[in-house]
């Protein structure tokens, strides 16, 4: 009887130990399933990153749907899984966020719930309008156009930085700008407004009045100079040109005012039923700055002005070598001659 007991206790053992190393095993793969689900991959195939925006005040089905729409995420539900485990539905921020190939779903859930944005490098160069700035903003950055625009456009918002509708581009100096993404287009204004408030340094607005121009008015003759040449070395010569033209009361007749006031930025030639068109930028009508900048000029540029050489020129045009530098002259008579030159190798290359 002890053998048969002995014998039936040992494989009772036998199959407790079955049954233990099965269990073993099931939790083991569950554990390994679990924690693939959590910890790996689980993008799709794409570079070696991708940005993702949500939009503010979007939902957690939005944002599941999008990361499954485009093209970041391999499995909506392993994500889905590991995403209400982080409490993400409820804690979803906007933002731009780099997904890196190789991302987890714990990963991707942790850098979403963070709100850790990947900064926008907005590189502002010379704008003409401000549509032109508008679209710069609404194609880089969540801020709506359409409450950009109207802040550009209303004159009581823009009085507390002593600006106006016209000389609202005054604002803007070109640089290199980091913005997160879903920045609002008050904010972006503001920042680009404070960047203004940095550039003009007590030096530089004391050299301005020391020229009779306030600090706006600076910007507008810059932004003729800027539309004149690309060579730096000579942006100041031709400040000196409209800043004696300016101050005799004469009509600056820039043609780049012409190109702007027709919104024609293409034309090579101005000619006279050009000049002939009413508009208050077209300063071959109408004698002193226009009402307001027509781009934005550089810092470059701005420094050229504030730091105009006396001079007696009253006039310039394009050299007849079009090296991209001017022929300046102090008398008109000087000048047709100067101006025939250039003009007659303009009708030899058929312009």
């Amino acid at each position: 009887m002890a053998k048969k007991k002995s014998k039936q206790s040992g494989a009772k053992s036998v199959w407790i130990r079955r049954i233990l190393v099965i269990a073993g095993c099931l939790a083991a793969g569950a554990l390994v399933y679990t924690s693939y689900r959590v910890f790996g991959p689980n993008t799709k195939a794409f570079g070696d990153s991708k940005y993702f925006y949500v939009r503010t005040n979007s939902t957690y089905s939005a944002v599941l749907d999008g990361l499954e729409e485009q093209g970041i995420i391999r499995n909506r539900n392993s994500f889905n899984w590991v995403a209400e485990r982080l409490d993400y539905p409820n804690r979803v921020k906007a933002g731009r966020y780099k997904i890196t190939r190789g991302m987890s779903n714990f990963e991707i859930a942790r850098l979403l719930r963070s709100g850790k944005q990947s900064p926008v490098v907005l590189i502002i160069n010379k704008l003409r309008t401000k549509n032109d700035f508008v679209r710069k903003i609404s194609n880089n950055l969540e801020a709506d156009s359409n409450v950009m625009r109207s802040l550009m456009n209303d004159p009581v918002y823009l009085r507390q930085f002593g600006l106006d509708t016209n000389t609202v581009m005054c604002a803007i100096i070109p640089n290199t700008f980091e913005f997160y993404w879903n920045t609002g287009a008050e904010a972006v204004f503001k920042k680009l407004e404070k960047e203004r408030e940095e550039f003009w340094t007590p030096e530089r607005k004391d050299k301005a009045a020391k020229l009779g121009l306030s600090m706006n008015e600076v910007t507008v003759l810059s932004s003729i100079v800027e539309e004149e040449t690309n060579k730096n070395d000579e942006k100041p010569i031709i400040a000196s040109v409209y800043l004696n033209r300016y101050r005799k009361g004469m009509r600056l007749q820039a043609d780049p005012t012409v190109k702007f006031a027709l919104q024609d930025f293409g034309l090579k030639r101005i000619r006279e039923n050009h000049t002939l068109f009413d508009s208050p930028y077209n300063t071959y009508r109408y004698a002193g700055l226009p009402p307001g900048p027509i781009c934005t000029p550089s810092e470059k540029t701005l420094n050229a002005v504030l730091n105009t050489p006396e001079t007696d020129y009253l006039y310039f045009c394009a050299r007849a070598d079009f090296s991209g530098y001017h022929a300046f002259a102090a008398t008109y008579a000087e000048h047709l001659v100067n101006a025939k030159k250039y003009q007659t190798e303009l009708n030899k290359r058929g312009f």
